[in-house]
């Protein structure tokens, strides 16, 4: 073989290794930017049980697991509504709401502060309709306003907050609704080992996975979120669709309300103050992009595993609760500009 013919030959072999450092350099970067929540989320654990071997104790898994359940079934509607490019302030007062009502429709007859003397025990199912309805009602005024008056979602969620926590210090005077029923207790207790808001948190994983991913209902959300203006041209009925987006929200809301009255056993008033923004940082933190269009159920549920597994182990590890909520408030800005830096990249 001639010099010539060798050296066009290593030139070739040279090529195609350096093509293959090429190949395997942008598969590790899809394969980051696609999974790196998760491995965030097993690096966060990994450190976290080093430091604090208890915090792998199946107890305190569930109990992680079951403080995820609350606010994790909020960040579901959120990231849907997050998806679509709106926001939505008022679920902590709507989830306050629908609580209290719950829960001074679920007392027993005995409470010696009954906000309802003359009510008998009513059965389980008339405290969990009347949150549900409430959810719906209000979640659905959220996506009349937006949809059918053009009011930016951040004004018209944001007067909904404050409304809201009004009807629920008007309802009861200020006054906190405790004792109730065993049925409405069984909603925060346990099934063996496993606690029943884990379960009720799996269902709606399940529920929300299902509509965003198999339902004409998610593709108009990813469209209108995409580009509202090609998905009305593309025959979407985009008010239509705001209306059931934010009503379902308030549906989250209202499960959550349950879920949080049966685990704690009682309402206050200044119930869920600050969860939206909870809410918000676990879709965020899940990928789920500002810029509307992106975002999935599997990531907001991970964005509340990894706001779960901090607030515990850092409370085992015995940090202040203010350190905890610096810590997080950095995520949610990490997060963003993750957020923003990939999306400019893709413009």
């Amino acid at each position: 073989m001639s010099a010539d013919s060798m050296k066009l030959n290593n030139d070739a072999e040279k090529a195609e290794q350096v093509k293959e450092l090429k190949d395997k350099k942008f598969n590790v970067s899809i394969i980051f930017k696609k999974y790196g929540i998760i491995f965030a989320l097993v690096l966060l654990i990994i450190g976290i049980s080093i430091a604090e071997p208890k915090f792998l104790a199946p107890t305190n898994i569930f109990n992680v697991l079951t403080q995820c359940s609350i606010y994790g079934i909020m960040a579901l509607g959120m990231t849907l509504i997050i998806i679509s490019k709106g926001i939505d302030l008022s679920v902590g007062s709507i989830l306050a709401f629908a609580g209290i009502v719950a829960a001074t429709l679920g007392q027993v007859s005995t409470a010696t502060t009954k906000y309802f003397p003359n009510l008998v025990d009513l059965p389980i199912i008339v405290p969990i309709l009347a949150a549900l309805v409430i959810g719906v009602l209000l979640g659905g005024i959220n996506g009349s306003l937006i949809a059918y008056t053009g009011i930016p979602a951040f004004i018209a969620t944001l007067g909904m907050m404050t409304m809201a926590r009004g009807f629920t210090l008007m309802y009861t005077g200020g006054k906190p609704v405790s004792q109730l029923t065993p049925d409405f207790m069984l909603i925060g207790s346990k099934i063996g080992p496993v606690p029943v808001p884990v379960l009720i948190y799996a269902l709606m994983i399940a529920i929300t996975w299902v509509l965003l991913n198999y339902t004409s209902f998610g593709k108009n959300i990813y469209a209108i979120g995409g580009n509202i203006k090609a998905a009305e041209i593309s025959g979407v009925n985009v008010k239509k669709n705001l209306m059931m987006l934010y009503m379902y929200a308030g549906l989250m809301c209202a499960v959550a309300a349950l879920v949080f009255a049966g685990r704690v056993g009682s309402v206050q008033t200044g119930a869920a103050t600050g969860y939206e923004l909870t809410a918000i940082a676990a879709s965020v933190i899940g990928g789920t992009s500002f810029d509307g269009g992106i975002g999935t159920v599997g990531g907001a549920v991970i964005g509340a595993l990894v706001l779960g597994v901090l607030r515990n182990g850092l409370t085992l590890l015995g940090v202040q609760a203010y350190w905890q909520q610096i810590l997080e408030g950095l995520i949610i800005i990490v997060a963003v500009i993750i957020d923003m830096r990939k999306n400019a990249k893709k413009k």
